[in-house]
């Protein structure tokens, strides 16, 4: 969503990244593949979306028509070749019309990986071949790791272990026949950029939402106000308010909830609620890392997401402390993740600035398949020379323009956090409410050595630290013989999981030399309170 609405994703211990490739094409004219070729197929890489609906309005879809041919397939080739033991997923969305069918062959689509450069680059392939169903949009995911696969070769090695492959070739309802098929794909993606650690991090502002009711009000601030002609951007249905039926916590994580309902306010009647909620602080360059559970159904855009802290926008946080003197693309905009309900599982990062915005060209995305049903990790790394986006520490896009200036890079000032949930004018007619959760919201700032990141959590006393093999953690607590303490890596990943005895008031956890050097969080439950420290090895 663009014009005061995106978001990022960061994930932490953080990262100089892998040299390995990121390739995918929603077929709209901004894909990283420019060499998709056809053998014995027609295709056409821009072609109307002849079924869109809620589960894809993309506009546009790559045609895959074969028309009789033995071996027909589309394919392309990649500037270098796969790096399968660090990227092994391929995904894709598949529409077969039963009218686009003859014969009787199963229906399926194969994914085959080629070495480009033989003169018979089939004769070592790896393929991997999944059912289809017809009549539907549908996500399909290959992981030459996970699946079963089959190597034409009974020589060749796992895929994994193979560096030879340049080439994917798609391949519908089998090879060897004269059927005629004619379908439609979208939205291919393959595997992303991993992260490494090689920087010192430490937390400068949280929200772990360890509470019920009302949020912190010292943290947040909720933005009501309606723009000029009483409307929300982009054709969005819903009022925003600042009440507790559509922001609130419980269990440990915000809950941003839109509703059907009807609402008037500043003059306006409409039928739906949500809240959107400006962060009370404001930073340039470091991580942001969300760990979020999206709402779903057609109509809903949620977004995690970043303005320049100078947006003249009335009604926002800061513009209503003065700050206010530039307008929107110049403040910038850095939508670390949004997601469409009317494309399932499809997860958008995005830049705007005055060189590109509204239907920006600066995306990138990808597919996450339990996006509305788990957690996920979003994040953004922030420097001075390039954002990187990532979910679940992997990385889908990293932006960085080789000229940096007013137009193509106003990042050099303070950005504040924006979290919120939309309502489009095509909202499926069964939609009665939907949230979004958010278990924390984290920022960290790179620090010249892990050795200055010893500040604790209120209340919690864990020591040494820094600390090597072996944490002392002091606890206050009566009637309490054993404690299940959790050490947990800044994505929120839970690394590991002790039972341990209280002795003296105290608790030992022992063995840690194995945890690699960084900064973790350390938790455990005392009389139903979560107690939360940060402790750096």
């Amino acid at each position: 969503m663009y014009f005061f609405r995106h978001i990022f994703l960061c994930l932490f211990s953080v990262p100089a990244i892998l040299s390995a490739q990121a390739l995918n094409d929603n077929f709209e004219g901004n894909g990283s593949i420019s060499t998709w070729a056809g053998d014995a197929c027609g295709i056409n890489t821009r072609f109307a979306n002849p079924f869109k609906n809620a589960q894809n309005t993309s506009d546009s879809v790559l045609l895959y028509a074969d028309n009789g041919g033995l071996y027909a397939n589309v394919r392309f080739d990649a500037s270098r070749n796969f790096s399968l033991l660090e990227n092994h997923v391929f995904t894709l969305k598949i529409y077969i019309p039963s009218s686009g069918l003859t014969g009787s062959q199963s229906n399926q689509i194969s994914l085959k990986l080629q070495d480009g450069t033989l003169a018979e680059p089939w004769s070592t392939q790896s393929e991997i071949i999944k059912a289809v169903v017809l009549n539907q949009w549908q996500t399909i995911t290959f992981d030459f790791k996970n699946d079963n696969y089959l190597n034409l070769s009974g020589g060749s090695l796992p895929p994994i272990q193979r560096p030879d492959f340049n080439r994917v070739l798609l391949q519908i309802n089998g090879e060897n026949n004269t059927d005629k098929v004619r379908a439609y794909i979208d939205d291919f993606n393959y595997a992303f950029v991993k992260v490494v650690d090689n920087k010192n991090y430490s937390l400068v502002w949280s929200d772990e939402f360890n509470g019920n009711g009302a949020l912190d009000s010292s943290k947040w601030h909720h933005q009501t106000k309606l723009p000029q002609g009483g409307s929300w951007y982009n054709g969005e249905v819903q009022h925003y308010t600042k009440r507790i039926n559509n922001s609130f916590m419980q269990n440990g994580n915000l809950n941003l909830v839109a509703k059907r309902e009807t609402f008037t306010d500043q003059g306006f009647t409409k039928n739906y609620t949500s809240a959107r909620l400006n962060s009370k602080f404001a930073f340039k360059y470091g991580k942001v890392v969300f760990r979020a559970k999206l709402p779903s159904g057609a109509g809903t855009w949620p977004a995690l997401w970043m303005l320049g802290k100078n947006i003249d926008e009335n009604g926002a946080y800061w513009d209503n402390r003065g700050f206010g003197n530039t307008a929107w693309p110049a403040c910038g905009e850095i939508d670390i993740m949004e997601h469409w309900g009317n494309n399932q599982n499809y997860i958008q990062s995005a830049m705007h600035t005055p060189s590109s915005f509204g239907a920006t060209l600066n995306i990138g995305g990808r597919s996450v398949l339990t996006a509305s049903s788990a957690f996920h990790v979003y994040a953004l790394e922030w420097s001075a020379d390039k954002m990187v986006f990532s979910v679940d520490s992997i990385v889908h896009y990293t932006y960085n323009p080789s000229d940096k200036n007013a137009s193509t890079w106003p990042f050099d000032s303070e950005q504040y956090l924006l979290m919120n949930v939309a309502i489009q004018g095509n909202i499926f007619s069964g939609f009665t409410q939907a949230a979004m959760e958010v278990d924390y919201v984290r920022v960290y700032q790179e620090t010249k050595s892990s050795t200055q990141i010893i500040n604790k959590f209120p209340g919690v006393i864990a020591y040494p630290n820094p600390f090597a093999n072996n944490l002392t953690i002091a606890i206050d607590a009566s009637n309490v013989e054993d404690i299940e303490v959790e050490i947990q890596s800044l994505e929120g990943q839970v690394l590991i999981t002790k039972l341990v005895n209280l002795v003296d008031g105290k608790v030992e956890i022992n063995g840690l030399g194995h945890l690699p050097s960084g900064v973790y969080f350390l938790s455990y439950t005392i009389d139903g309170l979560p107690q939360v420290a940060r402790v750096v090895k």
